[in-house]
């Protein structure tokens, strides 16, 4: 298959394509400052319509993979405009487009569509974003084919310049620095490999609707911590608890944002890892 993957230099969209092209599809691989390692590059900017336009018409894809999207949450609180350009109107435009070209469109959503309040949250709970990035995430939703919700990616290599949650922690561990990690909010930390596997049984199938997609593991964003650093034998003596009402964030943050796998759990051949598998293999990833 033809696949275009927007965001391609990110966590996730560099290892789709990793993936896709191992699978033997034909990848095209979007970016807009970090150019792509995998597929063919395809220089492509979410704030212009016309890039938009002509990137699709590069690739004449079957499959969009839509990963790209701005995610700094506090920045959109500050910058909702912005936000709004890039995050729902971007997307309703990639979506017109992906449909004139009779191509399937996956849409990369996020835990931060919830509230917090009651965690393990299924693909019929009620919706309700406590800040502007959720927001955005959430009115894009409304444009694709497939609505994948997912939750704390990580993986074994930086992305687009950028290390994630996972990689952080060892970085500091390995320094012997102490870190704070907030103990009260739980979420359900994501492997890109695992995700990446998922999304493309999702599309190779063409399986439409909100699908969830995660890690199948509930956990604290500090036991998370505290698990990676048993895996990689580093001092996990060195991690601090904290309390999200102690951290200085500009926009508010779900408190249990954590997601039930079930229905991925069934109906996917790729089936969602949990925390222990998906940790061993980051260990082997690392090597």
């Amino acid at each position: 298959m033809r696949i275009f993957v927007t965001g391609g230099s990110g966590l996730l969209g560099s290892k789709l394509a990793e993936i896709a092209l191992e699978k033997g599809h034909q990848v095209f691989s979007g970016y807009n400052h970090n150019l792509s390692e995998k597929g063919l590059p395809i220089k492509f900017d979410l704030a212009i319509e016309t890039s938009i336009r002509k990137s699709m018409n590069q690739s004449s894809p079957e499959i969009v993979f839509h990963t790209a999207a701005l995610t700094d949450v506090d920045r959109c609180q500050v910058d909702q405009d912005l936000a709004c350009q890039i995050n729902v109107r971007g997307t309703k435009i990639l979506a017109e487009t992906t449909k004139e070209a009779g191509a399937f469109m996956v849409y990369i959503s996020t835990d931060y569509v919830f509230d917090g309040k009651i965690g393990m949250y299924r693909e019929e709970d009620p919706t309700s974003p406590v800040n502007h990035y959720g927001y955005t995430k959430l009115m894009g939703e409304q444009h694709a084919d497939c609505e994948a919700r997912t939750c704390v990616i990580y993986g074994s290599r930086p992305a687009s310049g950028k290390v994630n949650f996972a990689l952080w922690i060892l970085e500091r561990l390995r320094k012997e620095e102490k870190i704070n990690i907030v103990a009260d909010q739980y979420v359900s930390p994501t492997l890109n490999t695992n995700l990446a596997h998922m999304l493309l049984d999702v599309a190779e199938r063409r399986l439409e609707g909100i699908w969830h997609l995660a890690g199948s593991t509930r956990i604290s964003r500090y036991d998370f911590a505290c698990q990676l650093a048993d895996v990689f034998g580093l001092d996990k003596n060195l991690l601090v608890p904290s309390k999200m009402a102690n951290m200085s964030w500009m926009a508010q943050r779900p408190r249990d944002s954590s997601m039930d796998v079930s229905k991925a759990s069934r109906g996917l051949k790729e089936k969602p890892y949990d925390l222990n598998r998906s940790l061993k293999i980051v260990k082997e990833e690392i090597g």
